[in-house]
């Protein structure tokens, strides 16, 4: 299982961003009960809502040293500053529940290995292809990858031109008759 966890629609404002020396966190919890977690070093793929809850941009975390609450960061910051309000964000690394920390076992060189980068590509860029975020300036990053076409079977196109001719031929006679009444 390669998803661990995930946050679905936070809200950018309730985010400690930290100032001044202290660190900020992205704190979660399961259940109310529960003490939580702080998902800032969570590797893994998220995406970020405009204030219609509208999917603008997609991007990954775990390359190097970029984790979750870093990236989120640079995005308060860049060119999306003023874009977002929600993220959603899916992550690789377990939590200790006793702890709260998240897992060491779970890090990227471990989870990865040579493949582990090519996978986030192929994540972030379905997620890419299929939400089509408009403030994403580049698609997806895949090597041997081939886009498919559906197939229009001229008879069932041909059938459905005619399907719908004898509809509007169905309404019109509905709404002769509903005329004649009159």
């Amino acid at each position: 299982m390669l998803i661990r966890n995930f946050g679905h629609l936070w809200e950018r404002r309730y985010v400690s961003w930290g100032r001044g020396g202290v660190k900020g966190h992205l704190h979660g919890y399961r259940k109310p009960t529960d003490n939580g977690a702080d998902f800032r070093t969570q590797i893994g793929i998220y995406i970020l809502f405009d204030k219609n809850y509208v999917p603008v941009y997609v991007g990954q975390t775990g390359k190097g040293n970029q984790r979750l609450f870093a990236r989120l960061r640079q995005h308060q910051r860049d060119h999306l500053w003023n874009r977002w309000q929600y993220f959603s964000w899916f992550g690789f690394r377990r939590v200790n529940n006793a702890s709260g920390k998240l897992s060491d076992f779970d890090h990227p060189e471990k989870i990865f290995k040579a493949p582990g980068l090519s996978l986030l590509n192929e994540i972030e860029g379905a997620l890419l292809v299929a939400l089509e975020p408009r403030l994403n300036k580049q698609g997806p990053r895949w090597s041997d990858v081939d886009e498919y076409f559906q197939t229009v079977e001229e008879e069932l196109e041909d059938r459905s031109v005619s399907e719908a001719l004898h509809k509007i031929d169905s309404l019109q006679k509905a709404v002769d008759h509903l005329n004649s009444k009159r």
